[in-house]
C-alpha cells in the first residue's frame, strides 16, 4: 500500500561540510558569518549526530552513511536533492546546478543501500547538467506519493519541463507555480515553503504570489482532504516549511522539523500538526544557518521493499 510517510530513511554523515559559495547565489538561506571552517564542520557533525541519535531514539529505521573527504563536498549532508527513492522499485539520480554538488552522487552509496532493498532501476538525469537543466530531487519537487500528485516552484534549481517529464515517468499529475521570497527572489527549493503529510500540508501561501497559482494548489489540498497549515514568511525563513512526516518501525507517525522551526509556530499550529503525528524538533542551527537547508533536506525516504 502507498504511504506519504517512509518507513525508513537514508542520511549521509558529512565529511567537509560547510558554506558553500557555488550555491548562495540561489539559496538566500545561507549565512556566512563564521570564520572558523574547522569548528563549523566540527559543530555541524554533532548537530547530525544528535539529530540521528534522537531519530533512533523513536524507534525510526536510519541508514547513514559516510560521506568522503575528498574531494570536499560541502552540502552532502542533503542528500535528499541528487537521489529519491520510489515504491515501485526505482531510484533517480537528478542533474543538480553546483558542480560540486554533482559529486555528492556516489555509485558505491547506491550499491551500499542495494543490499538491503529492492533497487530494480536507476535512472540517471546527470546528463541534462551539460544542457543547464536543473532539477535537484525532493528539493525541487514534493511529492504527495498517496494521490500522485507532484508540486514544484520554478527556480534557477528546479527546471519546468523537467519536472513534467519526471511526472510522466512516475505517472504523477504536475502543478507548477512560482514562489517568490520576500525581497522578489524565487525560492530555490519547493520543500522549503511546503510539507505534505499524511493528513495535512504545511505551506506559506504569501510566497505564491499569483491566485491562480494559489487555487490550483488550495483545490488540489482539498480534494485530498490535507489539512492546510498556512505559514507566514518568518515562520518558513524559520524552516517551518522544511519538515517531514516519517513513520516509526512499528508504524506510528511523525513529524521531524528542526528547533527553530518548532519555536516559530503557532500553538494552533502545532495543535494541527500534533493532531496527525507527534511532532520532534531537532537542534540544527549551524546546519540551518550555513548550509541553508534543514532537516527534510538531510532526509531521503526509502520507500523501496526491503530486501
Amino acid at each position: 500500500m502507498t504511504t506519504q510517510a517512509p518507513t525508513s530513511i537514508f542520511m549521509v554523515r558529512p565529511a567537509a561540510f560547510g558554506f558553500n559559495t557555488q550555491t548562495a547565489n540561489s539559496n538566500a538561506f545561507q549565512i556566512n558569518e563564521v570564520d572558523d571552517p574547522q569548528w563549523v564542520n566540527q559543530t555541524a557533525l554533532h548537530e547530525f549526530d544528535r539529530m540521528t541519535d534522537l531519530l533512533r531514539a523513536h524507534d525510526i529505521d536510519v541508514h547513514v552513511l559516510d560521506d568522503t573527504p575528498i574531494p570536499v563536498k560541502p552540502d552532502a549532508v542533503f542528500p535528499n536533492n541528487w537521489i529519491s527513492f520510489h515504491e515501485d522499485g526505482r531510484v533517480i539520480l537528478y542533474p543538480m546546478l553546483a558542480d560540486n554538488r554533482r559529486l555528492e552522487r556516489r555509485a558505491t552509496i547506491i550499491e551500499t543501500l542495494a543490499k538491503e532493498f529492492e533497487i530494480i532501476e536507476v535512472t540517471d538525469w546527470s546528463g541534462e547538467e551539460q544542457g543547464d537543466r536543473f532539477l535537484e530531487g525532493t528539493g525541487s519537487v514534493v511529492f504527495d506519493y498517496v494521490n500522485k500528485i507532484a508540486f514544484a516552484n520554478r527556480s534557477p534549481r528546479t527546471d519546468e519541463n523537467l519536472a513534467i517529464k519526471l511526472c510522466k515517468l512516475l505517472g504523477y499529475k504536475p502543478i507548477i507555480f512560482d514562489a517568490v521570497d520576500a525581497d522578489g527572489k524565487p525560492i530555490y527549493h519547493t520543500n522549503v515553503l511546503m510539507c505534505i503529510g499524511s493528513k495535512f500540508a504545511v505551506i506559506c501561501l504569501d510566497a505564491i504570489h499569483k491566485d491562480d497559482d494559489q487555487e490550483k494548489i488550495l483545490v488540489a489540498f482539498a480534494e485530498t482532504g490535507h489539512k492546510v497549515i498556512a505559514i507566514s514568511y518568518a515562520q518558513m525563513n524559520a524552516f517551518a516549511g522544511n519538515m517531514i512526516e516519517v513513520s516509526g518501525k512499528n508504524g506510528e507517525p511523525f513529524v521531524v522539523l528542526s528547533g527553530q522551526a518548532f519555536n516559530s509556530l503557532l500553538p494552533g499550529q502545532v495543535d494541527a500538526i500534533s493532531r496527525h503525528a507527534e511532532m520532534i524538533p531537532v537542534s540544527i542551527p549551524v546546519i540551518e544557518k550555513v548550509g541553508g537547508g534543514s532537516v527534510r533536506c538531510m532526509m531521503a525516504g526509502i520507500f523501496n521493499v526491503k530486501r
